[in-house]
């Protein structure tokens, strides 16, 4: 990465939290080595821009010192894109350097939502207020009528959390950084002329085959060097769920048990 094209996926489960660590772990090195190839091998810039993509930020937990590496990797030709459902997310995972890591991002895009803190934080510190006009008038009857009619301008906020929370699904907010907000519609993603080879466009032609690179069944080569590696493990320290495991037969057949 970052010396020639090519793209890498990082898929985990999005019900069992078990590895995702090690994504966490894949990404903050992932960061350190190119910023240090940036630096070291390219004079301080990749020679190919390195986009990530971080879908599903919150379930693949804490990334160490994440708070300064989105500070510096833009210099190294590297950006940032972080999806979260809601900022609460962020917030609870880095805490108090969550501000630091939202405020680092020059683009922040609301593709709609309901959870309070978040549509409250976009009312008043995205959006800001407009100034609007308001007229008031006022009528009295009796033995003289009188009429009154004022004029004066008011702050209201762009848009209220309650308009935020009922935005149409076709609808976004988009802030860049040194622009006043844009109201606008979402992209038709069955409009790009790329659509066609998406899995969601044709799954049995562009739909990807996991099982097909992987070799469940490989066998070292009669040639091959291999380490090999003794455990001693207590029969009293394992569990049921360790038991299953040890005697997981992945070699003869991937969907039975020894």
């Amino acid at each position: 990465m970052g010396d020639r094209r090519t793209a890498t996926f990082f898929c985990i489960s999005d019900t069992d939290s078990t590895y995702n660590f090690l994504v966490a772990l894949a990404f903050s090195q992932m960061f350190n080595l190119l910023c240090e190839r940036a630096d070291n091998v390219h004079g301080g810039r990749l020679p190919h821009h390195v986009r990530v993509l971080w879908d599903e930020a919150a379930n693949t937990g804490q990334v160490p010192n994440l708070e300064k590496l989105v500070a510096v990797i833009r210099s190294r030709e590297i950006s940032l894109c972080l999806l979260y459902q809601q900022l609460a997310q962020c917030k609870a995972i880095y805490d108090k350097n969550a501000e630091t890591i939202l405020g680092n991002m020059d683009s922040v895009l609301f593709l709609g939502g309901r959870e309070a803190s978040t549509i409250k934080e976009i009312s008043e510190n995205w959006l800001g207020k407009a100034t609007i006009s308001m007229q008031t008038e006022g009528r009295s009857r009796g033995q003289s009528e009188s009429y009154s009619q004022n004029t004066q301008r008011l702050g209201r906020e762009l848009m209220t959390p309650s308009e935020l929370a009922t935005m149409p699904g076709d609808r976004c907010i988009l802030q860049l950084r040194g622009l006043p907000p844009f109201y606008s519609k979402k992209y038709d993603l069955k409009q790009h002329p790329n659509y066609r080879f998406t899995a969601e466009a044709d799954k049995v032609k562009n739909a990807f085959d996991l099982d097909r690179l992987i070799d469940r069944r490989r066998r070292p080569g009669m040639n091959e060097e291999c380490e090999v590696y003794e455990v001693s493990v207590p029969d009293e320290a394992l569990t049921d769920e360790d038991e299953d495991i040890l005697n997981y037969d992945d070699l003869d057949d991937p969907d039975a048990f020894v």
